[in-house]
């Protein structure tokens, strides 16, 4: 049971705490880290999360706001996003932030222990039940109570679950008196909820109950600016741990770093820093020491199969437009594209549709540093589609 779930201290639950720290552009950055990760790897599959990329500095502005209320919040999410460490965060800025947090994942539990193991149990309601037992409902009164994976939850556990939101009580096992709580529900999950309420695997009106509050967490892919800060700490963490002094990243590094798609997101990040610290050489981390599955240097840009035009040299407009500037609009982008792609055509150039798609896609590369992500976003693309482009164009593998 201790490995499913644990009831922390106060003093525990607030070892996740808020640091302050100066990113590359000289701003701080908010960071929410544990102080001993080492006790939470039962439990925690993100031991950090930073607020650096305009996204997640977005969604830090929404959870000071909404942290001091009382309100239900649902954080979803992919794997290794980070979904706890926000749920604590949440709870050391509320008004609980001195009482219990409980962290429960629903997916550990058999569908027969469940409903005990969340409401608690007399004696004698079951075969063994040689005393009563509170469960995490009662034990979290007067905090917080996390459940994890809540679109695990058999589907008879979430009409009771409903109720016991709704009553604001919980009747245990074997028992005929409803015990009273206090309890504020953070719950999480990597499903998509709404389709599982389509399929019929999930109930509407708990949907509804638990979605007063939304907190998305993008994946590390799509909050690039998260990547580096979040390094500069995991690399600071086990240097000390591993006795290292000082370690520097090179630059095909931090290269191999920007464009990796981080499928396992920031759990992957920590485990990847943690190797390449133990196998780099002369204090310096390079790309080979990632060992990233599937990420290679890129090649330098292989001549395109027809003459370009001077309108598209040097980084034309078209460049420039096609995957916006910051500060300009949709409308101006939309416009400079046009004369650009006008004055392709006044010139009297013979034009080739396939080697103007490959400039455009090279040159919006080159200007993203080489960072298949950010390209892909600029150019409105999917990542896939990109790398097919860039492959025709001979500018990867």
């Amino acid at each position: 049971m201790e490995l499913l779930a644990h009831n922390f201290s106060s003093d525990f639950a607030r070892s996740a705490h808020l640091a302050r720290g100066a990113g590359d552009d000289g701003d701080s950055e908010a960071l929410v880290a544990f102080r001993d990760p080492q006790q939470m790897s039962l439990l925690v599959r993100a031991t950090a999360f930073v607020f650096a990329d305009p996204r997640s500095r977005q969604l830090h502005e929404l959870i000071e706001r909404i942290a001091p209320s009382e309100a239900t919040v649902l954080i979803t999410g992919e794997t290794g996003t980070g979904k706890e460490l926000i749920a604590r965060h949440v709870h050391g800025l509320s008004g609980r932030a001195e009482q219990t947090f409980v962290a429960i994942n629903c997916g550990a539990f058999s569908e027969t222990l469940v409903e005990s193991e969340l409401f608690g149990y007399e004696k004698g309601a079951f075969t063994g039940a040689q005393q009563g037992k509170p469960g995490w409902f009662e034990t979290a009164s007067g905090g917080t109570l996390f459940l994890d994976e809540i679109g695990d939850l058999p589907l008879a556990m979430q009409v009771k679950l409903l109720r016991v939101l709704q009553e604001r009580e919980v009747v245990r096992l074997g028992a005929r008196r409803a015990i009273p709580i206090d309890v504020r529900l953070i719950a999480a999950t990597n499903v998509d909820l709404a389709e599982a309420v389509r399929a019929g695997r999930f109930r509407e009106d708990l949907y509804y109950r638990l979605q007063v509050i939304g907190l998305p967490l993008r994946p590390l892919r799509e909050r690039p600016g998260d990547i580096m800060p979040l390094t500069r700490h995991f690399m600071a963490i086990y240097a000390q741990r591993l006795h290292l002094g000082e370690v520097e990243l090179g630059p095909d590094a931090q290269l191999a770093l920007l464009g990796y798609p981080w499928p396992g997101n920031i759990r992957e990040l920590e485990n990847v820093i943690h190797r390449a610290l133990l196998v780099c050489r002369s204090g310096v981390v390079r790309a080979e020491d990632l060992s990233l599955s599937g990420w290679h240097r890129a090649p330098a840009a292989a001549p395109v199969s027809a003459p370009v035009p001077d309108v598209w040299a040097g980084g034309a407009d078209i460049a420039y437009a096609a995957h916006g500037a910051a500060g300009q609009d949709d409308m101006l982008a939309a416009e400079r594209f046009a004369r650009a792609w006008q004055a392709l055509l006044d010139s009297g150039e013979a034009v080739e549709f396939e080697a103007m798609q490959q400039e455009l896609v090279r040159a919006a590369w080159e200007r993203n540093e080489r960072n298949q992500v950010r390209t892909a976003k600029h150019l409105n693309l999917s990542r896939n589609i990109l790398r097919t482009f860039l492959k025709k164009a001979g500018a990867i593998d």
